[in-house]
C-alpha cells in the first residue's frame, strides 16, 4: 500500500462536509497586517486543498477501494472501480452549460441592446465560454470554482480590454471578513517564482503584494477597486454534486469487487482431497495434466471435489441497483427506465424519469452562479468603462441560462407568434417570454431583417408604379408650387 493509498483510506473517516471559507477578524488588510492574515487563512486553506485533492483523484478513479484489503485468500483481491463520481460531474456540468451562458439586455432600449452584444462579443473574444466550463466543473468536484479578471495592458486590436481566467481552487481562495455579510477583504494565489520558491499574491481593493516566507515584497497600488478574484460556490454548504454520496459509492466499488473475486475464486475453487494424499510431484501433475489417478480403502472410498460455494449474483445486482438509484435520487439525476413501456407521455414522462429534478437542481445551482457571476460583471464593466467607450451598469444586463431549447418548442413558437401579431406589444417581449435561447441576439438579427424587407418592398413598388401615377404626382408637385 502507498502513502497516497494511506492517505485515502484516511479521508472518508475524517467526514467531508464542504469546503470552509476564510476568515478574518481584521476590519482593513493592510501591508502591516497582511502577512498575519494571509498566514491564519492558509491554514484552513490548507484543509481545503486536502480534501479537494481528495475528491480530485477520486474522480479520476482513484478511490477507496483501491485500498481493499482481503483476509482470505488474500492472492484473489480485485478491485474494480466504477466511476459514478465522473458521470455525476459530467452530467451536472454538461446540463448546466447546455448553452453558452449569455447576457441580455435588462428591459433597456435598442442602445442598451447594442452595448450588451459589444459586451457579448469581448466574452467571446476571451473564449469565455470555455472558462466557465473549467469553473462548472471545479464547482462539482469540490463545491468551489475560482474566477479572476483583470485588465488586458496590451490588447489586441478589436479585442477585449479584459483578461479572464479560470483557477485551480487548490492554488487560489479568497478571504473574507468575518464581520456581517462576509464582505471579501482580499484574493490569494499560492504560486511559485523564477527560483521554484512558493510565495502567495495577495489582491485587496487597495494594492497588490507578495508575500514569501514571513516578509511583503513588491507591494504597489492597485488601479481598479476591486478583488479581481472571486468564488462560485456550488451550494450554500460548499460541497461537490457526489462529495454527499460517497460512501454509497464505496459500497458500490466493494460490492462489485467482491463479485470479480467470487467468480475468480470459483474458477480457481479449492480442491478437497478426501480419505487420500498426495505429494507435491502429483500436485504439479494435476497442473499440467489436469487429471490425477488415486486408489483408495475399500472401507475409506477416496474423493477429489472442489469448494465451489458462489454469491447469489442476484441478490447482489438488486442492492447494487438500489444504491444507485439512491444516488440518483440524492444528487438530483434522471434515471434510466425511460426505455420501460408505460402510457405516460410528455410533462408525465420528464416528472417519472427525474429530469424535473435534474432541472431543479441545475435553477438552484443558478442562484448561487449568478451572484458570483454579477461580482464579475461589476469588475469587468468597471475595465470596460475607464477603458473603453462601453458605459454599461450591472443593473443593464440580464443572465441568461438556456437549457433544453427544442423541448415545447411549438408553445413557444406559438407564443412568439402571437405577441409578434399584436401592435400593442413591443416586438422585444414575445422573444423574451417565450423562452427562445439568445433572444437577444435573435431580436436584432429580425428587426434587421424586417427593416430590410420592408425597405425593397418600397423600392419595388416605386419603381413598378404606373406612367399615368407618375405624371399625375407631378402635376399636383407642379400645382402646389404655383
Amino acid at each position: 500500500m502507498t502513502e497516497h493509498d494511506t492517505v485515502l483510506s484516511l479521508w472518508p473517516d475524517d467526514g467531508l462536509h464542504g469546503r470552509r471559507k476564510c476568515f478574518t477578524d481584521k476590519k482593513e488588510i493592510t501591508p502591516d497586517n497582511v502577512v498575519d492574515v494571509v498566514a491564519a487563512a492558509y491554514s484552513t486553506h490548507q484543509k481545503n486543498k486536502r480534501e479537494i485533492q481528495y475528491l480530485y483523484d477520486y474522480l479520476r478513479g482513484k478511490q477507496d477501494i483501491r485500498c481493499k484489503q482481503k483476509q482470505i485468500r488474500p492472492e484473489i483481491n480485485n478491485k474494480v472501480v466504477v466511476n459514478r463520481a465522473n458521470e455525476i460531474v459530467t452530467f451536472k456540468s454538461a446540463y448546466f452549460l447546455d448553452e453558452p451562458i449569455q447576457y441580455i439586455s435588462n428591459g433597456g432600449d435598442d442602445e442598451t441592446s447594442k452595448k450588451v452584444k459589444q459586451f457579448n462579443d469581448y466574452m467571446v473574444a476571451e473564449d469565455k465560454v470555455s472558462l466557465d466550463k473549467e469553473i462548472v466543473d471545479w464547482m462539482h468536484i469540490c463545491g468551489v470554482g475560482v474566477r479572476m479578471v483583470t485588465s488586458d495592458e496590451q490588447p489586441e486590436e478589436n479585442g477585449s480590454p479584459l483578461l479572464i481566467y479560470s483557477l485551480d481552487p487548490r492554488e487560489a481562495f479568497v478571504i473574507y471578513h468575518s464581520g456581517l455579510g462576509h464582505k471579501p477583504m482580499a484574493g490569494v494565489i499560492c504560486q511559485k517564482d523564477e527560483d521554484g520558491q512558493w510565495m502567495h499574491c495577495v489582491y485587496t481593493e487597495e494594492f497588490y503584494c507578495e508575500i514569501k516566507g514571513d516578509k511583503v515584497q513588491n507591494s504597489e497600488p492597485r488601479t481598479v477597486p476591486y478583488i479581481p478574484i472571486i468564488e462560485y460556490e456550488n451550494n450554500t454548504s460548499r460541497m461537490g454534486s457526489f462529495e454527499v454520496v460517497i460512501s454509497l459509492l464505496n459500497a458500490i466499488n466493494e460490492l462489485e469487487s467482491s463479485r470479480v473475486d467470487d467468480v475468480q475464486q470459483f474458477v480457481e475453487s479449492i480442491l478437497v482431497f478426501e480419505n487420500c494424499e498426495i505429494d507435491q510431484e502429483k500436485a504439479d501433475d494435476l497442473r499440467e495434466k489436469l487429471g490425477l489417478m488415486i486408489s483408495s480403502d475399500p472401507s475409506k472410498p477416496a474423493k477429489v471435489y472442489r469448494v465451489d460455494g458462489q454469491l447469489d449474483q442476484g441478490g447482489v445486482q438488486t442492492i447494487v441497483d438500489d444504491l444507485y438509484d439512491a444516488v440518483l435520487t440524492i444528487c438530483g439525476m434522471p434515471n434510466r427506465n425511460g426505455g420501460s413501456s408505460t402510457s405516460d407521455t410528455g410533462r408525465a414522462t420528464i416528472m417519472r424519469d427525474g429530469w424535473q429534478a435534474a432541472e431543479s437542481r441545475a435553477e438552484d445551482t443558478e442562484k448561487m452562479f449568478n451572484r458570483s457571476e454579477r461580482q464579475f460583471l461589476k469588475i469587468a464593466l468597471y475595465i470596460c468603462r475607464t477603458t473603453t467607450n462601453l458605459d454599461l451598469a450591472v443593473s443593464d444586463i440580464k443572465i441568461e441560462h438556456t437549457r433544453n431549447n427544442l423541448s415545447n418548442m411549438q408553445s413557444r413558437m406559438q407564443i412568439l407568434c402571437e405577441g409578434l401579431n399584436n401592435d400593442k406589444i413591443h416586438p422585444k417581449i414575445p422573444w423574451v417570454i417565450s423562452g427562445m435561447p439568445n433572444a437577444e441576439e435573435w431580436y436584432r438579427i429580425s428587426m434587421e431583417h424586417y427593416e430590410q424587407q420592408q425597405a425593397e418592398m418600397e423600392e419595388r413598388l416605386e419603381r413598378e408604379k404606373p406612367i399615368e401615377t407618375i405624371v399625375s404626382e407631378e402635376g399636383e408637385n407642379e400645382n402646389a408650387e404655383m
